[in-house]
């Protein structure tokens, strides 16, 4: 199988981690079509026989990680978390909570959400997600914590940050 076609075989899943992540349809796009870009153009650096997956998030979560930066250094503003379409068409309920659970996601912070999104949404282990996001097994699972505890505070309506604690 080439590379392309194994690529290909992951398409949906780049999709859904990538409006996740960003929360727009159209930057969603763009994160997918450059991270298929940039794949195609490194695939020398693929490792035949291996899954392409974590390979495939690891270069999106990189691409992502610059835009942020790049977006952070232009000081550009966010689009208002009510104009985003809401993923599916289901009754009306399932909707508002789709959209309910998306802009809580957005108020979570990147590095907690990518975590979440990995390991919940994406289904990769701890492990997996460490290599994706490049940092220790022990790093994701203390960003999954807060950011559960952070999305849970958010759904139940408290928008306060619960104080961390302190150890000595």
């Amino acid at each position: 199988m080439s590379i392309g076609a194994e690529v290909a075989a992951h398409l949906p899943f780049l999709r859904r981690y990538a409006r996740a992540l960003t929360g727009n349809r159209e930057a969603a796009d763009d994160l997918v079509q450059d991270t298929l870009e940039r794949a195609l153009l490194r695939s020398a650096l693929f490792r035949p026989g291996s899954n392409p997956r974590p390979w495939l998030f690891a270069i999106m979560h990189n691409i992502f990680v610059n835009q942020v930066r790049s977006a952070a250094a232009r000081k550009t503003t966010q689009l208002d978390p009510a104009l985003v379409e809401p993923v599916a068409d289901d009754t009306a309920t399932d909707g508002l909570a789709v959209r309910d659970i998306e802009r809580a996601l957005q108020l979570v912070p990147t590095d907690q959400r990518e975590v979440i999104l990995l390991v919940g949404l994406e289904d990769f282990s701890y492990a997996e997600t460490a290599r994706i996001l490049g940092i220790p097994v022990g790093t994701v699972m203390s960003r999954l914590s807060r950011g559960r505890e952070r999305l849970r505070a958010l759904l139940a309506g408290d928008a306060e940050t619960p104080p961390l604690k302190v150890v000595k």
